[in-house]
């Protein structure tokens, strides 16, 4: 009785939590999020050819990426964004891939070198801690993906196990984590490099007041791009691809930033 009580808890609040932010909008939204994903595209220069949801690939695809250049992917696995990046560097750039579970390294590892030979740049990966990284390559890449770890609300909303054991506090965990990793990127990239930073969750706190803390503290040291695409909804800070307005694609919160010269 105790555990069917604490589901019922939990899905309650979590209701309530996202109803709060999303108001009227909510009930479609969450529908939207419960239903089975269709929107699957492939990266055909793979074998097999590899398939990610089209928000993903469309989202990877804004990191301005030029060719013969550094790239790093703070939180690579599975690989769909690792492979757009790839792709974009080609066969005379640097990439490195990152995870920390070993199990999620493997299939990275599997999923990159599928890629054909002849686009397939130099490929490090590698199992550190993100939060910590431009402590130890300082000023390093010309890009950096970050596509954090977030709340990835549909699917807790799919998954009874991960719904009951959702609270309001992990939201904000998960937000102190994403700052970190975001500082840390900041530091990894090179002036006049960009970050591209991304999650799969709808909840601001996740999004756009993490792009906010980064202004707040780091004023003179990164810009935005105001650039939205019209696939895109536009937030505070980036913007995001939401499944009851895109025909199922999503969820999917990026925004791209640029290293500026501290002039101070």
């Amino acid at each position: 009785m105790g555990k069917k009580n604490n589901k019922q808890d939990s899905s309650f609040l979590f209701d309530v939590y996202y109803s709060e932010i999303w108001k009227n909008r909510w009930p479609r939204l969450k529908e939207a999020l419960k239903e089975e994903k269709n929107t699957q595209v492939s990266i055909n220069e793979t074998n097999p050819p590899y398939w990610l949801d089209e928000a993903s690939l469309l989202t990877a695809s804004l990191l301005p990426v030029s060719p013969s250049s550094a790239v790093l992917d703070m939180c690579a696995a599975p690989g769909g964004k690792s492979l757009v990046l790839a792709k974009a560097t080609g066969r005379n750039g640097f990439l490195t891939a990152n995870d920390r579970s070993p199990d999620r390294r493997e299939r990275l590892r599997k999923v990159l070198y599928s890629l054909r030979d002849d686009i397939r740049p130099e490929i490090r990966i590698t199992g550190f801690n993100a939060e910590s990284w431009g402590v130890y390559e300082k000023d390093a890449y010309d890009y950096v993906l970050l596509d954090a770890p977030c709340s990835s609300e549909r699917h807790v909303l799919n998954d009874e196990k991960y719904l009951s054991q959702w609270s309001p506090s992990r939201p904000k965990r998960l937000a102190v984590s994403q700052y970190a990793m975001l500082s840390s990127a900041l530091m990894a990239v090179k002036v006049g490099g960009y970050i591209l930073y991304s999650t799969c969750s709808i909840n601001p706190g996740e999004n756009e007041e993490v792009i906010q803390k980064l202004f707040n503290r780091h004023p003179l040291e990164v810009e935005e791009s105001t650039d939205i695409p019209s696939w895109a909804e536009r937030r505070k800070h980036g913007a995001m691809v939401l499944p009851d307005t895109s025909g199922g694609k999503g969820p999917m919160y990026f925004c791209l930033l640029k290293k500026v010269e501290n002039e101070k």
